[in-house]
């Protein structure tokens, strides 16, 4: 579905001092620095996937999904998504996608949200059958009614997140970018769209790429990571995978009867320790979980235990700090 091949993609920066005499001299001549955004970036896609794309600030996720999009035209190297090269064939290749950017808004400020639904209508061309159902779905799915009929410049962050999220889906595109569609949404609010992601992926087989500094979305939503930094792709492969690699480390939790035996297991560390209660760190490379849990048992008349993974943040910061980004 999705084909990327050598992307590349630099910018011109111009250069300036702090200064008078620099801002005077820079009427005449200018210093410019070139920021090499994509290099020779190379990924495939398939249909159904949902797909976390993740780096830091300045990586060159912004830039991958523009060009994918067909915002900028790349200097070098080739995309091809569904059979268009979006660059080139812009009308064909809208019609097959749906753009979010967390930061950017479609929707017009001044007017009422149905009103900018009804213009996409008709710039996208959407028979009147196909609007209603799409309408009458996204609106029960996303919670729209309250405000479909409120002003854009009248709702909060998360509702008016929740109506682009609808408009870019309007169409029934097959594929779904998102750039950093949460930033800034409460916790309701972003359960709701990942929620919603989670439906459309399931029920109509939309694919998904999603861009985001936050984790949690991550986690929740995509099976499958693809990590870029300093312009280049690092890491692409599951999730599941990554824990594996990169956490070597679980948490339990334990309560108990209250009692004054100490807890010493070579390779557990105590993060916090009373008589009834206690938080240990496993080192999986030294001791199975199941072996000290079976410890504890024969040692303390437990009541709970609680296993926890390393968070995804902690293994995504190992990540970063191996390839240096």
């Amino acid at each position: 579905m999705i084909e990327v091949r050598d992307l590349c993609k630099s910018f011109k920066v111009a250069k300036r001092s702090a200064g008078v005499k620099a801002s005077f001299k820079s009427l005449f001549y200018r210093d410019y620095a070139t920021i090499n955004a994509v290099k020779d970036v190379s990924f495939s896609i398939d249909t159904g996937e949902i797909v976390g794309y993740i780096g830091p600030n300045g990586a060159g996720k912004s830039t991958t999904i523009k060009v994918m999009s067909g915002i900028l035209v790349p200097d070098s190297g080739n995309c091809n998504i569904m059979g268009n090269v979006p660059w080139k064939n812009r009308i064909d290749h809208v019609k097959n996608i749906g753009v979010v950017f967390g930061q950017r808004s479609q929707l017009w400020w001044d007017v009422p949200v149905i009103d900018s639904f009804e213009l996409l209508k008709d710039i996208y061309k959407i028979s009147p059958k196909e609007y209603t159902n799409n309408l009458n779905m996204l609106s029960e799915t996303l919670q729209l009614n309250d405000f479909i009929n409120a002003p854009v410049r009248q709702l909060s962050l998360g509702q008016r997140m929740r109506c682009e999220i609808a408009a870019s889906l309007l169409h029934s595109p097959q594929i779904l970018f998102l750039d950093e569609p949460t930033i800034g949404l409460d916790a309701i609010s972003k359960i709701a769209v990942r929620k919603f992601i989670k439906t459309i992926n399931k029920e109509k087989n939309v694919t998904v790429i999603l861009t985001t500094h936050d984790m949690s979305d991550i986690e929740s939503l995509a099976d499958r990571i693809l990590l870029i930094g300093k312009g280049t792709i690092l890491y692409d492969g599951n999730l599941n995978e990554l824990r594996s690699k990169y956490s070597d480390n679980k948490i339990i939790t334990i309560e108990y009867k209250e009692t004054n035996d100490n807890i010493n297991i070579e390779g557990v560390k105590k993060l916090s320790y009373s008589s009834e209660r206690a938080i240990l760190s496993v080192n999986t490379n030294k001791i199975l979980v199941s072996e000290v849990i079976s410890y504890l048992s024969n040692q303390l008349e437990l009541i709970d235990v609680t296993v926890q993974t390393q968070p995804v943040d902690e293994i995504i910061v190992k990540l970063y700090k191996e390839y240096a980004i």
